[in-house]
């Protein structure tokens, strides 16, 4: 069956794909290239840009058809470099050029060519492995290196295509390796307790910021060389990286010893809900030989893994717990819940019966807020920890007011707010 023609137009398309110019086919995009790295670049589908002054606009030892550009910027003290080209591997259509060109130039002017000086050797005709030569660069100074496809010869219609590989060295772009390490205040921990880490860099200008990983995973990143946690774990191994040099940065890492967390078992119990002031047995676990409760003066005995505790309102409990040096806390929640009776009425007539508006149950949340407006929404009372010695006996300001219906807003403390009507009766 013969295959839909759809399908011979899209393998027809795939066999003629063309790859798409590396960005550094334009000077202004040159590719930098590093010391002690080795680069994989090509010039398959490269032009040329030609007009007064333009980038490609030169013949020192060859002329352009389809340029690629790399650059690379000495060291402070300049000198020599040797760029290296290996691995070429030359596309094969027909009547294509099998040839590559390449040299170094110095341009006084980025990627104008009326600006450019040429500066070691040129290579016009290589078809496997070569080299680039230059000698007294000066430091600190940027130089270009433009590859090109030769395009010449007898049959030849279009110009070389090449994959290759490419790294420079030399005394001119040499630097010393850069090196870190780590230091910690102790590699043998209590859990949860607070450990310092500091990193030392060797050979590294231009330090940026550190980056400091547990087992991997990042966790910080700061701007001095020291790091601290309290969440470590037996076993746990603290990494620190940073990137030295601005140009062609070197990132260096290194890891620290595993960390020794001692830890023991130390268990308050579980959160629990209770009614005001009733007795509750707590059974606390550790494995520890010495422990205690807090606050101490709530239970029976302090010093007793099953204690006796009577909460008054909402609190949270420590159960402490110490062996060999280290200690730790577990905390247990008690809620205490209880009704707050909020009465709807109450009459300051001055028979001493019902005088005030008197909330039971209200001073189990000394931090509450009272509020009471008018129907009009004015604001005609207002106090913090209200309770029987403030309770609000029907004025504003010294003066009565008239009887009839006002609305309450209480705010208990906890996140429970109350709110509801008020009649006040004459």
């Amino acid at each position: 069956m013969r295959p839909p023609v759809i399908f011979l137009l899209m393998l027809i398309s795939a066999l003629n794909f063309t790859r798409a110019q590396e960005s550094y086919n334009a000077c202004s995009d040159a590719l930098e290239i590093c010391p002690n790295t080795v680069y994989t670049v090509n010039n398959i589908g490269a032009n040329v840009t030609f007009c007064p002054g333009c980038e490609d606009d030169f013949n020192f030892c060859f002329p352009t058809d389809n340029t690629i550009w790399l650059t690379f910027t000495t060291n402070a003290a300049g000198g020599n470099v040797q760029v290296d080209f290996t691995n070429l591997v030359f596309e094969n259509g027909a009547g294509q050029d099998n040839e590559l060109q390449a040299t170094i130039i110095e341009a006084a002017v980025a990627c104008n060519a009326g600006s450019y000086t040429p500066v070691g050797n040129c290579v016009s005709n290589a078809t496997g492995n070569f080299t680039l030569n230059a000698g007294g660069l000066t430091a600190n100074t940027m130089y270009a290196i433009v590859i090109d496809g030769d395009n010449n010869g007898v049959g030849i219609t279009s110009a070389a295509e090449c994959t290759f590989e490419v790294s420079i060295s030399g005394t001119a772009v040499d630097r010393t390796a850069s090196s870190i390490s780590i230091n910690q205040t102790s590699t043998d921990i209590c859990l949860n307790e607070v450990v310092s880490f500091f990193a030392s860099v060797q050979d590294c200008p231009d330090t940026s910021q550190y980056n400091w990983y547990i087992n991997g995973n990042l966790v910080a990143v700061t701007d001095s060389a020291e790091f601290q946690t309290s969440a470590l774990n037996d076993g746990d191994i603290v990494t620190v990286e940073t990137a030295c040099y601005t140009l062609c940065p070197q990132v260096v890492s290194v890891d620290s010893p595993p960390i020794n967390v001692y830890t023991f078992s130390v268990d308050a119990g579980q959160d629990l809900t209770v009614s005001p002031n009733e007795a509750v047995t707590l059974n606390g676990s550790t494995t520890a030989p010495t422990f205690f409760w807090e606050p101490s003066y709530l239970f029976s005995d302090a010093n007793s893994l099953t204690t006796i505790v009577f909460p008054e309102q909402t609190i949270t409990l420590s159960l402490t717990a110490t062996e060999n040096g280290c200690t730790l806390i577990d905390y247990i929640t008690i809620s205490v819940t209880t009704t707050i009776e909020v009465p709807n009425t109450f009459s300051p007539n001055g028979d001493n019966i019902n005088e005030v508006w008197l909330i039971e149950g209200i001073e189990l949340y000394p931090d509450n807020a009272v509020k009471i407006y008018d129907r009009w929404g004015q604001e005609v009372f207002q106090t913090t920890g209200y309770s029987k010695a403030k309770t609000w006996d029907g004025t504003i300001r010294g003066k009565e007011l008239a009887e009839g219906v006002f609305f309450y807003v209480i705010e208990l403390g906890d996140g429970q707010v109350l709110n509801g009507s008020l009649t006040v009766i004459r």
